[in-house]
């Protein structure tokens, strides 16, 4: 297969690693593909702005490259699913913004308040309706079984380094911290908006065809 090589054209784009609006240069490239797959081309890219590298890959579906090249690396932080309520993947995606712009203090604060959205979210509030200490809605969640005990410690890992980062102490949150802070709250979400609710739905809709089953063998 020809094609004509865009060694050395620069493009504009979105950096995946400064997330700054910059003009790329493809360093260089290699198509590949071939009976099983449709061809693609994979270029490494660098930024022009913070100059760090990045792979692109682009697909041919029989009229040449598509010209909407992916990102292959660094890997993309995926979107939240829409079962998450918007109020929570804002203030999720708000967290992420702050990871990547290096606010490792500020992306443990955002994963705090993630966190005490959901509770209240949960309804996890006092009888007056007043919100109760976070501590003491992570041990409700956890005493009407909306969370096990494993992610009751999960949350409360997470509300100690927001704690961290949102009282002066004299001690940052390492970015590590930061991230595996993020990494978990994404896992408390999914568990509670995605997959409990996938598992009920799998639940009920085998309980129905149990149902069925019976009434049709008894016929």
């Amino acid at each position: 297969m020809t094609y004509e090589t865009r060694v050395g054209t620069k493009f504009p784009l979105v950096c995946p690693h400064c997330e700054k609006p910059t003009l790329a240069t493809v360093a260089s490239e290699a198509p590949g593909g071939g009976e099983e797959e449709p061809p693609y081309l994979l270029e490494l890219v660098q930024c022009g702005t913070c100059h760090d590298p990045f792979v692109l890959i682009e697909e041919d579906w029989g009229e040449g490259w598509d010209g909407e090249p992916l990102v292959g690396w660094p890997k993309q932080q995926r979107p939240l699913s829409y079962n998450v309520p918007e109020a929570l993947r804002r203030e999720h995606e708000e967290a992420r913004q702050c990871f990547s712009s290096k606010a490792y203090t500020a992306t443990a604060v955002m994963v705090r308040r993630t966190l005490e959205g959901v509770c209240l979210d949960q309804g996890m509030s006092s009888s007056t309706g007043r919100p109760k200490p976070l501590f003491k809605m992570l041990e409700q969640m956890k005493d009407e079984g909306k969370i096990d005990g494993q992610l009751f410690e999960w949350a409360q890992e997470l509300r100690v380094l927001g704690n961290q980062g949102a009282h002066f102490t004299g001690t940052s949150v390492s970015r590590e911290d930061a991230a595996d802070g993020l990494a978990l709250a994404e896992a408390l979400l999914d568990y509670l908006y995605v997959f409990s609710a996938q598992f009920i739905a799998f639940k009920a809709r085998r309980d129905q065809s149990k149902k069925d089953g019976q009434g049709s063998s008894s016929e």
